[in-house]
């Protein structure tokens, strides 16, 4: 199964992740047919922050010695813990049922949107998670460069976040594939005109990698 999150916060066609989220999608789609195909925008419809009874829920699993996830229910001791799993247990039963798990994330100050840091800490729920054989495609796009030899190298925090955060959870570091777009507020601010050429240039390598099934960038 393929599982598809939008994070994006611009939920028009001028999201660049979002046009190549759907791209990747509708190839995999071509290929695997769509029964396998599920969608979450997580900007349209957001995953609700953890909280007091998620955390109570959690803690109670790893005095227990961690709980198996078809078991974590009977641990529930209270309705705000009920709702807590009750909003938890679809979103991991989701992401242990997918053989690839599609990410649109572009860079946000320095790091990835809030919308999918409340997914990841929704299902990281102690104990649960194990990805094993999962691929992950994570397509990012950022307004300027951060590449090797400009000035805002070393600023992106979100590759290697992304990229600790599956491997730590049994994503084998060649299933983990990520997809750059850069520069792409160079056609909309006047004083990045000059590096048009170059973003259109990021663009098309980035869809040469979805159409080819390869990195844009070496970010292996």
């Amino acid at each position: 199964m393929l599982l598809h999150l939008d994070s994006s916060a611009n939920r028009s066609d001028e999201s660049v992740t979002r046009r190549l989220t759907r791209l990747f999608a509708d190839r995999w789609r071509s290929d695997h047919g769509s029964t396998e195909y599920r969608y979450r925008d997580l900007a349209a419809d957001p995953v609700p922050p953890i909280d007091t009874a998620y955390c109570q829920l959690g803690r109670r699993s790893e005095r227990e010695g961690l709980v198996p996830l078809e078991l974590v229910g009977a641990l529930v001791e209270n309705a705000a813990e009920a709702d807590a799993w009750a909003l938890t247990e679809p979103l991991i039963t989701e992401v242990l049922g997918s053989s690839t798990i599609l990410i649109g994330a572009p860079l946000y100050n320095f790091s990835l949107p809030a919308a999918l840091k409340a997914w990841i800490d929704r299902i990281t729920f102690p104990g649960v998670l194990a990805l094993g054989d999962t691929e992950v495609v994570v397509i990012t796009s950022r307004g300027g460069a951060y590449g090797p030899g400009t000035p805002r190298e070393g600023w992106d925090y979100e590759v290697p976040y992304l990229r600790a955060y599956f491997t730590n959870y049994g994503v084998r570091d060649d299933n983990i594939r990520f997809i750059t777009a850069e520069l792409t507020l160079a056609g909309l601010v006047p004083r990045l005109a000059h590096l048009r050429p170059l973003a259109e240039q990021s663009l098309a390598e980035a869809i040469s990698s979805i159409a080819a099934g390869q990195h844009a960038t070496a970010e292996r």
